[in-house]
């Protein structure tokens, strides 16, 4: 029985369910139930009716999972996916901050640890960040972690003073406005898709329009609806690259053309068929968040779904 034959079964004896990210190797793209970024994948594990939760993707969405399903089981197919931005917070920074700033409002992005979701008042993901800021009370100081990139799109688009912490994606921080202007005089007729996390954001939201490129910032569920929407052709896609097989598979007739060819997450990539099957037959490995830090992390996760 070939391997991705064997992984189907299985999950249907075990009642078990498989959440993948965009981000995945089309091979464990093939076999989830659901496909789609962070903040999709959060609600489909807080509806799902599965025994079982293979989280296919990097250890912080595994975590927000088990935080969601406190009553059913979540495992990780490799417990050794990380992720950059998300390691580059410091708790204690945060907590020192909340002191400085009584009332003031900490919004986390969901590429956080559960401790750093905890502390945080809203969770939000790159789909919802602008909805959930511009809703904040403008008297009210603001701190939003861990992507700076983020933070100063966010900054620029709702006119706000926000305190922004300094951490990046090692992947999205080199796709810069270099990168993107030269593809800009290469492919005049692409429309330019990108994340909000890339390193060229705000200078791109500035200027590309200037060049009399279309530009459109995107979560990565965002883009793949756009391209299969939009009238245009041709797309300049700015994010990691393993989204373009999805958007190639639905939308076979537009031309995708990544931004970069060596924007690659290492830690998604972690993630293979073989430690998938895995993880299903052994049920590994189980990701669990303390009570205390998970009850206090899902009040934050929740008040991000009012705002889809």
């Amino acid at each position: 029985m070939e391997l991705k034959e064997a992984v189907l079964k299985l999950k249907r004896e075990k009642n078990a369910v498989i959440l993948a990210h965009n981000y995945q190797l089309p091979e464990v793209q093939e076999v989830a139930d659901f496909l789609g970024d962070s903040l999709n994948l959060s609600l489909a594990a807080a509806k799902t009716d599965a025994g079982l939760i293979v989280f296919a993707g990097v250890y912080f969405m595994a975590e927000t999972a088990a935080i969601l399903n406190p009553g059913k089981k979540v495992v990780i197919p490799d417990p050794q996916a990380g992720c950059s931005l998300a390691a580059s917070v410091d708790v204690e920074a945060v907590r020192r901050w909340r002191e400085r700033n009584p009332g003031g409002v900490v919004v986390a992005y969901i590429n956080t640890y559960a401790e750093v979701k905890a502390l945080a008042d809203y969770v939000c993901t790159s789909a919802n960040c602008l909805k959930i800021v511009e809703a904040l009370p403008r008297d009210k100081p603001v701190l939003f972690l861990p992507d700076r990139y983020l933070g100063m799109y966010i900054a620029a688009r709702t006119g706000r003073q926000i305190d922004v912490w300094d951490g990046e994606c090692h992947v999205h921080a080199k796709l810069t406005s270099r990168r993107i202007y030269d593809l800009a005089r290469v492919f005049k007729d692409a429309e330019f898709l990108i994340h909000p996390e890339c390193g060229c954001g705000t200078a791109c939201l500035l200027d590309l329009p200037k060049l009399g490129v279309g530009v459109r910032f995107l979560s990565t569920e965002g883009m793949v609806r756009y391209v299969k929407e939009s009238p245009s052709r041709r797309f300049v896609v700015a994010t990691e690259t393993g989204i373009i097989y999805r958007m190639k598979k639905e939308a076979p007739d537009k031309e995708i053309i990544p931004a970069a060819e060596d924007a690659v997450c290492e830690y998604m990539k972690m993630i293979t068929l073989e430690k998938v099957y895995r993880s299903l037959r052994d049920e590994v490995y189980e990701v669990k968040v303390p009570e205390e830090i998970a009850k206090k992390a899902r009040v934050a996760i929740e008040q991000m779904f009012e705002f889809r």
